[in-house]
This record gives structure tokens, sequence and C-alpha cells, in this order.
């Protein structure tokens, strides 16, 4: 009989850690208006969407959103120690589209995404940094200054890159603008809810490759 309640003890143990373990995987959405959900209905936002989605492929996280409409990179640099100090253990990027709207700096936005990245390292957070791209209006010099600050970002801080935010609408309609507004609310600017749905199977890979990490820190640093 002892050695039958032992077992079960064990048993129970071991669910009880592993199930710990499980709610203790926390991440943090960390962007603009893009992450916080702008113009959507509770539930279908990025955050909810790709919640949904990971479950679906089995991965037990919690997600957090710290999306802030109107946030620019400097915003996002200003706050992110705050953000950080709920400890999460990843972190998903997804700032710049304001930048871009606003036709700041590149070399700024750079600036305010490494100290982004150089405070999630000094909280050993693992990152998943989500690119922007500029569009061609700004001519060919700032579109490729600004494009390659997410890759070049990633390879300098050994981050995981998925290098645009609207990979998903892009890859249904391809370069046709008349298709993509299907996916686009009125302002053509922030994805309706089937955008938004494209745009994280899109991102859900690389999402568990951010997970993988954090289930194997010792792989990883």
């Amino acid at each position: 009989m002892r050695k039958v309640l032992a077992l079960l003890g064990l048993i129970i143990f071991v669910n009880v850690a592993t199930q710990s373990q499980a709610e203790d995987l926390r991440i943090t959405a960390f962007g603009d208006s893009l992450v916080q959900g702008y113009g959507l209905p509770q539930g279908e936002g990025f955050v909810p969407q790709l919640a949904a989605w990971l479950e679906v492929h089995g991965a037990e996280v919690t997600l957090s959103n710290a999306g802030v409409s109107g946030d620019t990179t400097a915003g996002g640099a200003a706050r992110v120690d705050w953000t950080l100090s709920d400890q999460p253990q990843g972190l998903i990027v997804l700032l710049g589209g304001n930048d871009l709207l606003r036709g700041l700096p590149a070399a700024e936005a750079r600036a305010n995404l490494r100290k982004i990245l150089q405070a999630a390292q000094a909280h050993r957070v693992e990152v998943l940094l989500i690119g922007m791209q500029a569009p061609g209006n700004y001519g060919p010099e700032y579109k490729a200054a600004f494009d390659s600050i997410y890759t070049d970002l990633a390879q300098e801080f050994d981050v995981l890159l998925h290098a645009d935010a609207f990979a998903g609408i892009r890859a249904e309609t391809g370069q046709d603008p008349a298709a993509a507004q299907a996916y686009m609310q009125a302002d053509n600017i922030h994805p309706n809810a089937k955008g938004v749905a494209l745009n994280v199977a899109a991102v859900g890979p690389a999402v568990m490759a951010l997970l993988a990490r954090l289930s194997s820190p010792e792989e990883n640093g």
C-alpha cells in the first residue's frame, strides 16, 4: 500500500511540476497598434489570434499584450524596462510602423530597437524580432536603410527574426494592392481580422521557434 501511495505521490508531483512549468512560460508581445489590436473587436487582434493559433498547434504559453497604439521605436525604448519588469521569458518585438508613417530617420529607429534588444539581453529574455518593410515612396536609399535594420540587429544580438509583419497578407495577395484591401481596414494601414489571421499564420512558426528556445535554455546560453 505504501508503495502504491508513493507511486501516486510521484505521479502527482510530476504532473504538478509539468503544469507549473507550462504555466510559467510567458511571452509578452511588445509593439504598437498592430500588437494592441487597433480597430478590431476583442478577440480578433494579433495577440488573441496568435494565442489561439499556438493552442491549436499544441503550445502551452501565456501571451501578454504590451501593444500601445501610436508607439514609435523611441516610445518602445522608453518603456521597455517597465515591460520587462514583469519578467517574461520571451518578448515579441513589433515596432517601426509609426516611424515609417512619420518618415523618421532609419538610423534613429535602428538605435531605438538596439536599446530594446540590449534591455532584453540584460534581462536574459529571448526575443523574436518582427520586421517592417518601408514603402518605396521614401526612395530606394531610405527603404534599403530601414529594411536592413531588422536583419542586422537579429544577427548582432542572435535573436530570432520574422522579416515581415505583413508576410501573410503579401503571400496571399502578392503585389496586388486591390487584392490586399480585402484584408485591410478602411485606413489601409491596419489589417482586419482576416488579415491578422493570415499574418499570424505566417509568424506562427517563428513563435514556435521562440518557444523551443525557451524550452531548451541550456542549448541557447
